[in-house]
């Protein structure tokens, strides 16, 4: 049966290996290359206080190879599309699973054989890749540092990703039946769990941290422009800024999503925090419909700007998962899919035992 199971999929799974040993190629040319590179300039920039330009130049290059490590987001989808669906749809569309089942081989061996051989070449498949696009990603994600940003495609999350869809693709197509509309449901049911991952379930792995502190203006040294002393990789889940009665003020008064400020004079010579009220001192030529961004104001403008902020009492609030909670998070998400994988392996298979004759 396995000798069997083999010839089935072998076409795919060479088609997996040339793939592989492509991008395998690819990243062991470049890849010592960009490591000696990011020790030699990027880690000792510091010294020559040219870290702007260096940074900027080193995060240019090998852009295609930096896209095509995103594939690694959508490589388990396509092992549960074309690697899960057919594999037990095709032969109940076809009707060659009557053939099988009366030989010698019971179906439940049948269906085992078949989930175990390509069901952990998904998860080498899905692995290797991740293994590859994070060894040669590493000193771009180490200038970034920034890894909630890259956790859907690094490290250990893409091999259970990719059980999982190999086993949602084989229950949709032991249930449809079609090889095709199985393929369809199996690209709809894996994206909207994936989203509903990234958006809403994955933050509550643990509970979120939150800090409070006075808001400031845009500038030097401030993060976000709210002066919020957070680690840069860590992940924001929500920021808010609120005044001294508790409510919220966003993007539709004078703070903006980014934390920036925007002034607004009157012909009397008032100047009006948007959004907010009227500042209680004189900004000095402040522009009608001015923002400040990264390009700062004079220093006595600056002075005004936040003297006229501290007078209204705003908090920043942010609710953040800590940069340490990353692998936390990472083995959470597997254990997870690889659960649901074998929920959903356990549930074809009893379909197959007792639905289908």
């Amino acid at each position: 049966m396995i000798w069997l199971a083999w010839r089935q999929f072998r076409v795919q799974a060479y088609v997996a290996v040339g793939l592989l040993g492509a991008l395998a190629i690819a990243f062991a040319v470049t890849g010592p290359h960009l490591a000696h590179l990011y020790d030699t300039t990027v880690a000792t920039c510091g010294a020559h206080g040219d870290c702007g330009s260096v940074q900027n130049s080193f995060l240019g290059m090998d852009r295609f190879l930096q896209h095509l490590s995103v594939v690694v987001v959508v490589v388990p989808a396509l092992l549960g599309i074309f690697w899960g669906a057919p594999l037990i749809a095709r032969e109940l569309e076809t009707g060659t699973y009557r053939l099988a089942w009366t030989q010698s081989v019971t179906r439940s061996r049948w269906i085992a054989t078949k989930f175990c051989l390509v069901g952990l070449a998904s998860m080498v498949t899905a692995g290797l890749l991740s293994l590859m696009v994070t060894w040669w990603s590493s000193p771009f994600d180490r200038l970034r540092d920034t890894p909630f940003s890259n956790f859907d495609h690094r490290d250990i999350v893409p091999i259970a990703y990719a059980a999982f869809a190999f086993a949602l693709g084989a229950l949709l197509g032991v249930l449809i039946r079609r090889v095709v509309p199985a393929m369809a449901a199996t690209l709809v049911v894996f994206i909207a769990v994936r989203l509903a991952f990234t958006n809403w379930i994955r933050q509550r792995f643990a509970t979120p941290l939150h800090i409070t502190t006075p808001f400031q203006a845009p500038g030097p040294g401030f993060n976000g422009g709210n002066g919020l002393p957070r680690n840069p990789g860590d992940w924001v889940v929500s920021e808010q800024t609120i005044n001294k009665s508790g409510k919220v003020i966003g993007q539709y008064g004078g703070i903006g999503p980014n934390g920036e400020v925007s002034f607004r004079g009157s012909g009397n010579g008032a100047t009006y925090f948007q959004g907010v009220g009227k500042c209680p001192n004189t900004i000095p030529n402040p522009p009608a419909g001015s923002r400040t961004t990264n390009s700062q104001p004079p220093p006595a403008v600056q002075h005004a700007i936040q003297k006229c902020i501290d007078s209204f009492h705003l908090r920043s609030i942010a609710t953040y998962q800590p940069t340490s909670r990353y692998w936390t998070f990472q083995w959470y998400e597997l254990t997870i899919f690889i659960v649901m994988a074998l929920i959903l392996s356990a549930c074809a298979w009893w379909w197959v035992r007792r639905h289908l004759a």
